[in-house]
């Protein structure tokens, strides 16, 4: 049973940021604010917004009809080829961007940048980039996400888990000019039925533990497989941050 888990999920496309393959093998608890409801009433409102990096345009696709002027940023070529396929003909152009600044559009371009598990945040090009009343509106990771099973397979980290610290990334926004008028905050559980399910997550969500290869880690794999057969699943926590900071008139 190993041995076919482990191939299913190697092989199964990790490209964009649909999890519907973990469907009945995994569980996630979502946030209270549901995001993507937030952002579909607030891209109603706006005739101009820019949606940074938008993975494979899952989320902002289902939150059309989109604005007249709509943008999205991406960095991964699979994710841009897959986000164009889905945002053009919603009427939202997708740009290549390294994630690093300058964003490539012009000082107040936009009512709304919106953003879903944004990998950096580049305060200040959002602030510049927001007309003024213009707001960022996003749900961010939080600190120690999933570190269950990143520690499972590095160790403990214990000065990774200071790492996004909403209360930091507050400072930070106000720091470029901006107002932050909503910080929320919730640790939810996630629960992994198979370990092929923890190895396709590993392959998608790169960041939980750099480096991921089944080679590399085989050996762990094999008794994490055993825990989950032994006692039905893995747990470990997700924390969400939702976050929105005007640019003061």
């Amino acid at each position: 049973m190993f041995s076919e888990l482990i191939a299913e999920s190697s092989a199964a496309p990790v490209e964009g940021w649909d999890f519907s393959w973990l469907d009945g093998r995994a569980t996630e608890q979502r946030p209270s604010w549901g995001y993507q409801r937030l952002l579909r009433e607030r891209l109603g409102t706006v005739p101009a917004a820019l949606d940074i990096q938008t993975g494979g345009g899952e989320v902002l696709a289902g939150c059309a009809p989109l604005p007249r002027t709509m943008a999205a940023t991406e960095s991964w070529p699979p994710n841009i080829a897959k986000a164009t396929r889905l945002l053009h003909p919603l009427g939202a152009v997708v740009v290549a961007d390294p994630d690093e600044p300058p964003l490539p559009f012009a000082d107040e371009s936009f009512d709304l940048v919106s953003s879903r598990h944004p990998v950096t945040v580049w305060w200040a090009e959002i602030a510049r980039v927001l007309r003024p009343g213009g707001s960022y509106l996003a749900q961010h990771v939080g600190p120690a996400s999933v570190f269950e099973l990143t520690e499972y397979f590095l160790g403990p980290q214990p000065e990774a888990r200071k790492g996004r610290d909403p209360l930091i990334e507050a400072e930070d926004a106000r720091a470029a000019g901006l107002e932050v008028v909503d910080l929320r905050s919730e640790r939810l559980p996630m629960e992994f039925l198979d370990i092929g399910a923890v190895v396709y997550f590993l392959r998608k969500v790169i960041w939980i533990v750099p480096g991921f290869t089944v080679d590399g880690y085989r050996e762990r794999l094999r008794e994490l497989h055993e825990v989950i057969e032994r006692e039905g699943s893995f747990t470990a926590y997700s924390s969400r941050t939702l976050i929105e900071a005007r640019r003061p008139n």
